[in-house]
């Protein structure tokens, strides 16, 4: 996927980068550090919205903690991102366009991340249970999101209005926040990860507090 946006990408977008990131890998890094870090939060979305339908089992049989799913959820998906994204760091110290100790900043964005995914992927796999039409419409919501998302085009190409319009997607500062480490160089605008910060801690309360109220009701609906 990776290779297909920048094929058809790469020469408009190219010309649309900052200075910093004008090599000949500048829109790779760019394009990587967004797709990449969206892969992973689909990944835990996905899972925990299907997590209780898929354990149906477990929770009817079994007496276990039930954070132990979500907990799961967002071990796997982080294991799958750790390998993928090594290479991809292997790959900026090879091209020499590591960005050096700045790169560390990246974990606190993605613990943001990462807290913004379980919190809504609870939630909604909460509301799958009683209601599995909400499955199917995440799916189709996914795709619309991550082209409302600058992910493989660059925000500045957009009218200013629209741009404004994307500061309600919490996911646009995420992508800024990992696009400026990563294809930058520099640190990020904190200020842009707080709406994702917010809603994540908000969602998992949510998501939770449904869990706990509803559990004897969702093992008798699964």
């Amino acid at each position: 996927m990776i290779l297909v946006y920048t094929i058809i990408f790469s020469q408009i977008m190219q010309a649309k980068l900052p200075g910093a990131t004008a090599g000949a890998f500048g829109y790779s890094i760019y394009l990587c550090a967004g797709v990449l870090t969206w892969g992973m939060f689909v990944e835990i979305l996905s899972r925990g919205r299907s997590t209780f339908i898929e354990n149906g089992n477990l929770l009817k049989k079994l007496s276990f903690p039930r954070l132990c799913l979500p907990t799961t959820v967002v071990a796997m998906a982080l294991l799958n991102f750790s390998i993928i994204f090594g290479l991809f760091t292997i790959f900026l110290v090879i091209s020499d366009n590591f960005p050096g100790w700045i790169y560390f900043a990246i974990f606190p964005v993605l613990i943001i991340q990462v807290l913004f995914a379980i919190g809504l992927g609870i939630t909604l796999g909460v509301l799958n249970v009683f209601f599995r039409d909400v499955g199917q419409a995440v799916d189709v919501v996914l795709q619309f999101w991550f082209w409302l998302t600058p992910i493989v085009y660059v925000k500045t190409i957009l009218p200013e209005d629209v741009q404004r319009l994307m500061v309600y997607n919490p996911m646009t500062g995420l992508m800024d926040a990992y696009q400026s480490i990563l294809a930058h160089g520099v640190m990020p605008d904190w200020q842009g990860v707080l709406p994702a910060l917010f809603l994540g801690v908000f969602f998992c309360f949510l998501g939770m507090r449904l869990f706990q109220k509803h559990s004897g009701e969702i093992v008798d609906e699964l």
